[in-house]
């Protein structure tokens, strides 16, 4: 089973950085341990966050962090002014729209929506976060093509529900207490061209064997009703050249709908608004989460062809919030930051320049096996031996708490990858400052090493 920091069996080094926590952090610290459930990922908490501003969360005793990790919310940063104004303002006009009735806010975010994706005449629902979106875009496959079988990816993540686990393809999720799931959710290997699941040994040698297994699949399936992804995967992993092409035509010769589960990476995350764009390949259905509510509100969005609107007799969402003004409100505000600031074209120009810093300096260290990514979504993969690409998630986890340590906040992924996620609106000089606390931390975790 892969592991990400923040699971329940605590390490040495957490409990020694638990004892580097202010007073007031640790006393709330302990409050929450005393009412919350425990949980893998979730508990015991990293500390207790008092403010959130911009690129920076701050904990009880002052201590703050450049937050590189967010769970994917804060695009335009926290607090971004023209959000809190906006939903202030949608306060004091209408605060709540019952269901089966509409509202001005609500219709306005569909149509903003529905003009955004690369189809016509697109539909939206809308959800209170992404794992329901997800139930949503698989309820919409079945009722389109009568099917109920998906293809999905081992290792992926689309949500803690029953039917998101399904399709999720993490064992935190989908193990022990989580089954029996979905019947019909048929599983592949994903795409990792460092770490390739069929063992070869680059792009140029397989004939994108990845993508041929999803075809194969579908093909022996006969009956598949939508292939369920990440169309870039956000531990991070790129897609081979030519992936999504071929998926998206085998979608088609088989009669399975292509769905997008761009809640991580959508809004700009990657340097385009949806990552399917470096891909050339249109799915049927893309699903939007985490961030559009601007890291303020819980709101998620579903985005169908407008042929899929085939389900009016029977209820594929029906949520209480399901044209909350409010929460709209914040979505709409969300999408005119990142116009008005062009934050898409931001975001490309800064990940252009990380992954380029990142690499020149991968050179310089023998522990760094590979650095990928898109936009603002790139990450460090640590080794211990860099030909025989052995995981070193002793090293990540040493390099993680250095830099926690000096105010640098981001995930471990799969155990031994840096993923790092900084907000859409830091500045150049800001990610150079924490690139350089990042470089600083893997010399010297190495060499604490040797």
């Amino acid at each position: 089973m892969q592991h990400t920091e923040g699971d329940s069996n605590i390490s040495p080094r957490r409990r020694k950085w638990q004892a580097t926590l202010g007073v007031k952090t640790r006393a709330l610290a302990d409050r929450d341990a005393a009412v919350f459930m425990r949980q893998s990922l979730s508990t015991p908490v990293m500390s207790a966050v008092t403010k959130a501003e911009g690129i920076w969360i701050e904990d009880a005793d002052g201590r703050r962090y450049m937050d590189f990790h967010g769970n994917s919310v804060h695009h335009i940063g926290y607090g971004h002014p023209h959000v809190l104004d906006a939903i202030a303002d949608q306060l004091r006009k209408l605060s709540f729209s019952p269901r089966r009735y509409t509202n001005e806010t609500s219709v306005e975010l569909a149509e903003k929506l529905a003009a955004l994706v690369p189809f016509p005449n697109a539909k939206v629902l809308f959800t209170t976060g992404g794992s329901d979106a997800v139930e949503v875009a698989l309820r919409i496959a079945r009722a389109a093509n009568g099917r109920f079988k998906t293809i999905s990816f081992w290792d992926a993540f689309h949500g803690a529900g029953f039917g998101a686990s399904s399709v999720g393809g993490e064992a935190t999720f989908r193990s022990h207490i989580a089954g029996p799931l979905l019947a019909g959710a048929e599983h592949v290997a994903p795409f990792h061209c460092y770490r390739c699941p069929y063992g070869h040994p680059g792009p140029e040698n397989c004939g994108i064997a990845c993508a041929k297994m999803v075809e194969y699949v579908l093909e022996r399936e006969g009956d598949v009703a939508a292939v369920v992804a990440e169309p870039m995967r956000a531990i991070p992993v790129v897609p081979p050249k030519g992936f999504w092409k071929t998926v998206r035509a085998a979608c088609d010769r088989h009669g399975a709908l292509l769905i997008f589960d761009e809640i991580p990476t959508g809004l700009g995350k990657t340097g385009k608004f949806f990552a399917f764009e470096h891909d050339e390949a249109v799915p049927d259905i893309v699903v939007l989460g985490k961030a559009l509510g601007g890291g303020v509100l819980p709101i998620a969005a579903v985005i169908a062809r407008g042929e899929l609107d085939v389900a009016e007799d029977f209820a594929i969402g029906h949520y209480t919030h399901e044209k909350n003004p409010v929460t709209g409100r914040a979505a709409l505000a969300t999408l005119e930051v990142i116009e008005q600031e062009s934050l898409v074209a931001h975001a490309a120009e800064l990940g252009e320049y990380a992954l380029s810093r990142l690499r020149d300096f991968a050179g310089e260290m023998p522990c760094i096996g590979d650095v990928r990514g898109r936009g603002l979504l790139f990450g460090v993969e640590l080794v211990a031996d860099r030909d025989m690409k052995t995981p070193a998630p002793d090293l990540a986890e040493d390099v993680f708490y250095r830099c926690l340590q000096v105010g640098l906040s981001f995930k471990i992924s799969a155990g031994n990858v840096l993923t790092l996620s900084p907000p859409l609106t830091i500045t150049k000089a800001q990610l150079g400052a924490a690139l350089a606390i990042l470089e600083r931390a893997i010399d010297e975790a190495q060499k604490a090493q040797l």
